[in-house]
């Protein structure tokens, strides 16, 4: 199979690339990274990559949370709108199937169960509960504490902030294509994906890549909040054999799927720290108290779905990646 991949040449997309060679197909590049004129926002530059390709793994995006609303304009443009030029571009080649590097981050908060009112829905945390360090968000009904647990995918979407929002209109376009061209879409929403290649020293990596960072710096990784907060960390090769899972399986026509993506082991930020500090020898944490708005306290999801439906399944084990990770080399921003 002769698979484009945008964002080829970055952190997922080139472990992408690897897995699909190792499979034995035809990937394509297309990275920015390569230049300007690279762009997945340029027409004529997708439609040239597009030809003889038989299916599309769009990994290209703008990532993180971002440094405020300042870049709200830069996200759209290189999410959504390279979103949008790519599945034209898709429509007028024929080029009728899509896997799309998707988010948890779409859901917003986890999901929440409260011993009197069952499942809720918190809503953002408030600032002046974030500055007193109270950093659970309350049952929005009795304001007791909550129990968190996984989120499937038929979870209604809640984005807190812009990266998360245009994620979110990604999988809206794809759908919207699927729909006009009959195209088969898949979103497989990441988790917290770290390996080798993480970008470093970048305000829109991920944790792991700040404490990573950090650690090569000979610093105590700066953890915030109080560390408790639940994630899923997940390594890039098995978010990269998932992709090709679901490339070679082929999905339901005319719509867009989602599935969460995630290794099924839910750590507390705290945790994949002391892992990490300790695989490399560094100094110990700090726990800052520290927060950021848009933040989420408890995101972890249930990836069934992926794994009945496609046989995938994560290999890489928590400490295993976390040891790997320590020695692994990082890349610029």
């Amino acid at each position: 199979m002769r698979v484009l991949v945008t964002g080829g040449a970055g952190f997922i997309g080139s472990h992408v690339v690897t897995a699909l060679r190792d499979r034995g197909h035809e990937p394509v590049v297309l990275d920015v990274r390569a230049g300007p004129a690279s762009d997945v926002r340029n027409p004529v530059v997708v439609r040239e990559a597009l030809a003889g390709v038989d299916a599309v793994c769009h990994q290209a995006a703008m990532v993180g949370l971002g440094s405020g609303f300042a870049d709200a304009a830069e996200y759209v443009s290189r999410n959504d709108l390279g979103t949008a030029v790519l599945l034209t571009a898709m429509a007028e080649a024929g080029v009728r199937r899509l896997v799309l590097a998707g988010s948890m981050v779409v859901y917003g908060e986890g999901r929440y169960s409260c011993a009197r009112h069952g499942a809720v829905r918190p809503g953002p945390r408030a600032v002046a509960d974030l500055d007193a360090g109270r950093f659970e968000p309350p049952c929005p009904v009795c304001g007791a504490a909550l129990q968190p647990g996984l989120v499937a995918e038929d979870a209604p979407a809640d984005p807190r902030n812009v990266y998360a929002t245009t994620k979110l209109a990604q999988e809206h376009l794809a759908a919207a294509w699927a729909r006009a061209t009959g195209g088969c879409a898949v979103s497989l929403r990441y988790h917290n994906v770290y390996g080798p290649g993480m970008p470093r020293d970048t305000p829109y990596a991920g944790v792991a890549s700040f404490f990573r960072s950090a650690l090569a710096r000979s610093e105590a990784p700066r953890v915030f909040e109080d560390g408790c907060q639940r994630r899923d960390f997940v390594h890039v090769r098995d978010v990269a054999a998932a992709n090709v899972a679901v490339l070679e399986a082929g999905s339901r026509e005319g719509a867009l799927t989602a599935y969460n993506t995630g290794s099924g082991e839910p750590h507390t930020v705290g945790e994949m720290a002391r892992a990490l500090s300790a695989a490399y020898g560094g100094p110990d944490p700090v726990v800052t108290g520290e927060y950021r708005l848009g933040d989420v306290r408890h995101i972890t999801a249930d990836s069934a779905r992926l794994r009945a439906e496609f046989g995938w399944k994560a290999d890489v084990g928590f400490a295993e990646g976390m040891r790997e990770f320590a020695r692994a080399g990082m890349r610029g921003a």
